[in-house]
Order: C-alpha cells, then structure tokens, then sequence
C-alpha cells in the first residue's frame, strides 16, 4: 500500500496514553499498513467522525442521486452511463 503524501502544514502535538491492548492494536495496524502511528489515529479520529455524524457516503450519494437527472435506461446501462460520466468530468478537469 503506497503512503500518503506528506501534508506540510503545522500541527498540534498530542500526547496519547493507550491501554497495553490499545498499543498492540497500534502496533499491528502500522505493520500491516505502513503507515505512521500519527496516521493510523488520525484516520482513526477522522472514522470516529463520520460515525458520530450519522452521515454514511452511501446514504449521501443514495440521497443525492434520488434527486438527480438521471438518463433514460441508466439501470440498464449503467457502466457505460458511468464510464461516459467520469470520462467528461476528467476531461473538463484537465
């Protein structure tokens, strides 16, 4: 799994202290990742987030596709629906 780029902005230091079973669950998700302790609880938090928001990206993207303008025959031919969207998004993007 390639790592993150780097993010250059200042941050706030915070000490932790962790249960023995706590850091061996650390210890473990950073040995299978690669990633940094600082990461693996920043991702952590970040999860603990959207929990606590009740907000699901399924739920939202469900939502906001209820609403939407969606063309003739899109269950049918849905990837060729998508492929056609995400080619125009990347090419307006370029």
């Amino acid at each position: 799994m390639p790592k993150p780029p780097i993010q250059r902005a200042v941050r706030e230091p915070v000490q932790v202290y962790l249960a023995p079973d706590d850091s061996e669950l650390l210890n473990r998700l950073v040995g299978e990742t690669g990633l940094s302790k600082a990461e693996v609880l920043r991702r952590g938090v970040r999860s603990f987030a959207r929990e606590q928001s009740g907000e699901s990206p399924m739920l939202r993207f469900a939502t906001e596709g209820s609403s939407a303008s969606w063309p003739a025959g899109v269950a049918k031919e849905h990837d060729s629906v998508i492929a056609k969207t995400h080619r125009t998004k990347r090419t307006r993007g370029s």
